[in-house]
């Protein structure tokens, strides 16, 4: 009985020495709360409309894309994001009064972060409806290309979780059947 109770005083301890280690039961409270998370993304983003082909699919270049494009890397995901222009008229649209890159932003977020991250997005900067692009990152080293491959894989098994559809791009080429 002194050996249990030894045991039990000393446990504290040995955590608090060996540093904070997750138990199951948080590992399954954080799994519940990211399944929550995707689980609101996924309801949010559908009050953006399905993508629309006969918009997205003639686009050539990845710089011509006006829906958010995703740059995957070995330990993050940089979100590329252009804001709509508010002004409606077609006067100085270009110019610099109004230049296009004044309403791009790059988010850099954790992969396990996309469906909030891609949600936070206004729904006015989707325009195609709810695709994005996604590419690797162009200047990877050639020995980090198996973990980027990883990486968007995993990535477009989260966006297909969230009602997302995931246009694949290479070196500015779309790739495969878009």
């Amino acid at each position: 009985m002194r050996l249990l109770a030894f045991s039990l005083l000393s446990l504290p301890l040995c955590v608090t020495l060996a540093g904070c280690k997750s138990t199951p039961a948080d590992v399954a409270a954080a799994n519940l709360e990211r399944s929550h998370q995707v689980d609101r993304a996924r309801q949010d983003l559908q009050q953006i409309p399905p993508p629309s082909k006969a918009l997205y699919l003639n686009v050539q270049r990845l710089e011509d894309w006006h829906n958010p494009s995703l740059t995957v890397q070995e330990k993050m995901i940089s979100i590329h994001v252009t804001e709509p222009d508010a002004n409606p008229s077609d006067l100085g649209k270009g110019t610099m009064l109004r230049p296009e890159a004044a309403r791009q932003q790059v988010l850099n977020v954790d992969a396990k972060d996309l469906p909030q991250a891609l949600n936070a997005i206004p729904k006015e900067a989707w325009p195609y409806g709810r695709v994005v692009a996604i590419e690797e990152a162009r200047d990877a080293p050639a020995s980090a290309r198996p973990q980027l491959r990883r990486n968007i894989e995993s990535a477009l098994d989260t966006l297909t979780s969230i009602g997302v559809v995931a246009d694949e791009w290479s070196e500015n080429r779309p790739v495969g059947n878009r």
